[in-house]
C-alpha cells in the first residue's frame, strides 16, 4: 500500500453499516453476508475510535512524542490542501489507536504460472486485485481456501488506507511506525486517492497517488523546515527503494516471458524457480555492493516467494514514471497535473495503457 471540519462525522448506526458494507475502502467486492459484516464491524470501529487532533495537541496530559508528531502532520495536513490542491476536508484531522500492528490485511492471488490477479469486483470501487480484512484471521482464512484451489497466495498487513472521501479518514496508530518523512508522503498518498480514482485499473490509482506522495514529500521538505528529518538520509531510503522495486519489475518481465512458452508443468516450475534464484542472487549484489550492506529488505526475502508476493510492486509502482513525466509536462504545476491525469484516466482502458506506455517511455530518455 500501501495509501490518509471539525470532529467526528455524525454518521448513524444503520448508515455506517450500508456504506462500510458497501462502499467501505474500495477494498475488494463482497460476495458474502459474512464478508460484508466483518467490513462494516471493522469499519465502525474505526470511526468509532477517532478524535480530533487539535484536541490531542493541545492535551498536556498526552504523551508528548504523540503530541509532538501529530503537530507536525497538521501543518503537513494544510501543505496537502493548500499547496498540493489536495482535497480539504476532515481526513486526516482525526486521530485512532485500534490497539493492533495492522488496519487491514490485504490477500493477493494468482495462478501458478501467470502474475494476473484474481480480482474481486466491488459495487462501487470497481474490480481491484486484492480482497482486505479488517482481521489477520479473515485474511489467512481467505488465503487458505484460494491455495486449496491451487493459487499462489500473500497475506500482507496494511497500516494505512483511503474510504476515498466517504469517511473522514483518521491518522491512524498503525502509521506513527514510520519515519516522520514516510508519515508525511502517507498522508499525499492517501489525500490523492481522494482527489482522482479511475474505477477497475489498481495500477493506475497506486501509481498516481504514489507519485503524489513522493513528489509531494519532496515539496514539502524542500519548502519547510522539519526538525528530525535527513534530507539526504531520506533520498537514499528513496534511491534504494526504488532500485529495489526496478528489481522486482524486472522479475516480474522474466516471468512474464517465461509464463508465454509452451512448457510442461514440471519444466515451468523448474524454471520458474531459477527466476526467483537469480532474484535472490541480484538482490544480494544491490545490498552488498551498492548499498554497503544495508539489510533493510532482507525480512522480505525471508519468506518463500511466488507470483502473488510480487504482485504488489506491480501495482504500486509501475506507472510512477509515467506520472512523474506528465507532472513535467505540466510544468509542476499541481492543479494542471490533476487535470491532465484526470483526463488520461477517462480514456478507455487501451488508450489509457497506450498512453502511459507513452509517459514512461519519455521519462526513461
Amino acid at each position: 500500500m500501501p495509501r490518509l471540519c471539525g470532529g467526528p462525522a455524525k454518521i448513524t448506526a444503520m448508515r455506517s453499516l450500508l456504506l462500510a458494507g458497501c462502499l467501505c475502502l474500495g477494498l475488494t467486492g463482497c460476495t458474502t453476508a459474512g464478508y460484508y459484516w466483518q467490513l462494516a464491524r471493522g469499519q465502525m470501529q474505526l470511526l468509532s475510535s477517532r478524535e480530533p487532533i487539535a484536541g490531542i495537541v493541545g492535551d498536556s496530559n498526552r504523551d508528548p512524542k504523540l503530541r509532538g508528531r501529530l503537530s507536525q502532520l497538521q501543518q503537513a495536513r494544510r501543505f496537502a490542501s493548500e499547496y498540493l490542491h489536495l482535497p480539504d476536508n476532515g481526513s486526516y484531522t482525526l486521530y485512532a489507536d485500534l490497539k493492533r500492528d495492522y488496519v487491514v490485511w490485504n490477500v493477493f492471488a494468482t495462478p501458478e504460472f501467470s502474475l494476473a490477479a484474481v480480482e474481486s469486483c466491488f459495487p462501487i470501487a470497481g474490480c481491484l486485485a486484492y480482497r482486505g480484512y479488517f482481521s489477520r484471521a479473515g485474511a489467512e482464512a481467505q488465503a487458505a481456501k484460494l491455495k486449496s484451489k491451487g493459487y499462489e497466495v500473500e497475506v500482507g498487513g496494511v497500516p494505512a488506507y483511503s474510504t476515498l472521501g466517504w469517511f473522514d479518514d483518521p491518522v491512524i496508530n498503525t502509521m506513527m511506525r514510520w519515519s516522520d518523512a514516510h508519515l508525511i508522503g502517507t498522508l499525499f498518498h492517501e489525500l490523492a486517492h481522494q482527489r482522482l480514482y479511475v474505477k477497475n485499473d489498481t495500477a493506475f490509482n497506486e501509481s498516481f497517488a504514489s507519485f503524489v506522495e513522493e513528489q509531494g514529500r519532496r515539496d514539502y521538505l524542500a519548502l519547510n523546515e522539519v526538525p528530525g528529518i535527513d534530507e539526504s538520509a531520506e533520498l537514499r531510503r528513496e534511491q534504494r527503494n526504488h532500485q529495489f522495486v526496478e528489481l522486482i519489475l524486472a522479475t516480474r518481465e522474466q516471468l512474464q516471458a517465461l509464463y508465454a512458452q509452451p512448457l510442461e508443468a514440471d519444466a515451468m516450475r523448474q524454471a520458474k524457480q531459477a527466476v526467483f534464484d537469480d532474484l535472490r542472487a541480484r538482490y544480494r549484489v544491490l545490498r552488498d555492493e551498492t548499498w554497503g550492506g544495508y539489510a533493510g529488505y532482507d525480512d522480505w526475502f525471508s519468506e518463500p516467494l511466488n507470483n502473488a508476493r510480487l504482485l504488489p510492486f506491480g501495482l504500486y509502482d509501475q506507472w510512477v514514471p509515467a506520472f512523474a513525466a506528465l507532472w513535467r509536462e505540466q510544468n509542476r504545476d499541481w492543479a494542471a497535473f490533476y487535470e491532465a491525469a484526470a483526463r488520461l484516466g477517462a480514456l478507455s482502458p487501451n488508450e489509457r495503457q497506450a498512453r502511459l506506455e507513452a509517459l514512461a517511455a519519455e521519462s526513461a530518455t
